[in-house]
């Protein structure tokens, strides 16, 4: 399932978002300010942001800023009553994917929101990299340096899921929903047995570690 986060302190936008976003089958979050936006994105990472630009203290394109310092990637789509001309070529310059003026019709919407996904998915590396890691998503070869390391499927999905978003902290509950699934019954330490298991391979030979933990938050891909 993939994850929405909307950020707009208008709760009758919110509202309908929530309403038929989550009929389409995403999973939506809510954020009514820019800083809630911010904390819910650095913990639970979604797959596309739906932004208001004009909302009190920390306005939209300040948000846009601060999520593209976390993750480059990351599709932002403007929603936002700016209409001018000028507003949108300052959201779009500022670094955000696409612009939807208010008031916005629903299906267009979702289109637009549908369109992104599928660019990020279409523009995804087939390599990913970090330190003297690396992960070819299509061989399922991981090496660190020159030396080839042997993952389980399980172990893969979940250096993959780190490698996608480096610098981050991603806390037990995002890698059981994205590694795992929604429907895992199973215990949630089971995330801490898995990254001990891929810190052992990847520092086998006495390599630097990696995967860091944040004490109370969860794990990060980070150099020491």
């Amino acid at each position: 399932m993939q994850r929405i986060l909307v950020i707009d302190d208008d709760p009758a936008v919110t509202s309908l978002l929530k309403r038929g976003l989550s009929y389409e089958g995403f999973a939506v979050e809510l954020a009514e300010s820019g800083e809630t936006g911010l904390a819910l994105a650095r913990d639970r990472p979604p797959d596309v942001v739906i932004l208001d630009i004009m909302m009190p203290r920390l306005n939209g394109l300040d948000v846009l800023k601060r999520l593209r310092a976390a993750d480059p990637r990351l599709p932002v789509l403007f929603l936002t009553a700016k209409d001018a001309p000028a507003d949108q070529v300052q959201g779009l310059e500022a670094g955000a994917d696409d612009y939807v003026v208010k008031p916005f019709t629903f299906e267009v919407l979702l289109a637009r929101v549908r369109v992104l996904l599928r660019r990020q998915q279409e523009e995804r590396p087939p390599t990913l990299h970090f330190s003297d890691l690396t992960l070819d998503t299509g061989t399922h070869v991981v090496r660190r340096g020159q030396r080839q390391i042997a993952l389980t499927s399980l172990e893969f999905k979940l250096l993959h899921e780190l490698l996608m978003h480096p610098q981050q902290v991603l806390s037990k509950e995002v890698l059981l929903d994205r590694v795992w699934g929604y429907d895992f019954g199973g215990n949630a330490n089971v995330v801490e047995v898995y990254v001990k298991q891929l810190r052992q391979k990847l520092e086998a030979e006495g390599e630097t570690r990696l995967i860091q933990t944040v004490r109370g938050v969860g794990y990060a891909l980070r150099e020491e």
